[in-house]
């Protein structure tokens, strides 16, 4: 068991929830909470670290049998769904979990490598649904909240994936993926260092192009959309960029009773999806 925070571990962890060089350096990041420690695929898993009562638990089956399909850990380090994990103290656990009330459970998972065609040649499908072909572009969002609600809404609403600036948030900052969901673990994105020219690339793909701003002359819900087409969302205090903006096939508002000037990033987005 593991009882020091010296230990090498713990300092990996600890490093790669606190600075997006050290995921980027390590190729991973770290996923949270039994439900999602659970979806992920065995494949992505690099280690699995549990709490002491949380080991003891799932060995002696005391846990919602919908989220871990398992009967028991041995005391080899391996689980019957075929990862290796390490046990830490309950105290040392709950020091380095990033959570308030920790589950007890965490993974440290390879990251993802998507490449810009991954996201435009993807169409969703659903039974009794329409297939959808449909894109988001964030264009410099910073807050963590906003870019995990967005990634989760994206999954609900059939967006095929996301385009994120450089400047954007990591996505793989602790609160982004916490407030994901498990979203994080399917719906593709791509990482753009030069979010302009992927756009010019994105609109020889026959993509229309809907940015939310101040300045937009139609509603939301007036613009046709129909084959491919894609929403674009800015920066939480400043919107999107001017350069940006004149990339846009229209720029379109979502209208506003009372003196609201603007809605949350992840609102309008989700506004835009299921329009």
């Amino acid at each position: 068991m593991i009882t020091s925070e010296t230990n090498k571990d713990i300092k990996k962890i600890i490093g790669l929830l606190e600075k997006s060089k050290n995921r980027r350096k390590e190729d991973s990041y770290v996923v949270e909470g039994l439900k999602m420690v659970f979806e992920i695929p065995k494949e992505d898993i690099r280690e699995v670290y549990i709490s002491k009562t949380c080991y003891e638990n799932i060995a002696s089956g005391n846990v919602d049998k919908r989220i871990v399909d398992v009967k028991s850990f041995n005391k080899d380090g391996e689980s019957e769904l075929g990862f290796s994990y390490k046990v830490i103290s309950d105290a040392l656990f709950k020091k380095i979990s990033d959570t308030v009330t920790p589950q007890g459970i965490l993974a440290i998972v390879k990251r993802k490598h998507y490449k810009l065609n991954d996201i435009l040649n993807r169409k969703v499908k659903k039974d009794g649904l329409p297939d959808k072909q449909v894109i988001m572009i964030l264009d410099d969002l910073r807050d963590p909240g906003n870019l995990g609600t967005i990634i989760r809404t994206c999954e609900a609403a059939g967006v095929s994936g996301i385009i994120l600036s450089k400047e954007s948030v990591d996505i793989y900052n602790p609160k982004v993926v916490r407030s994901t969901m498990g979203a994080i673990l399917r719906v593709p994105f791509y990482e753009s260092e030069d979010l302009k020219e992927d756009i010019k690339k994105i609109k020889q793909e026959n993509f229309k192009l809907y940015a939310a701003h101040l300045g937009g002359k139609k509603l939301y819900n007036e613009v046709k959309k129909d084959g491919a087409y894609g929403f674009i969302i800015g920066n939480e205090a400043n919107g999107i960029s001017d350069e940006v903006a004149a990339l846009a096939d229209e720029l379109v508002i979502i209208p506003m009773y009372g003196n609201v000037e603007s809605l949350n990033a992840a609102i309008a987005a989700s506004i835009l999806m299921f329009s």
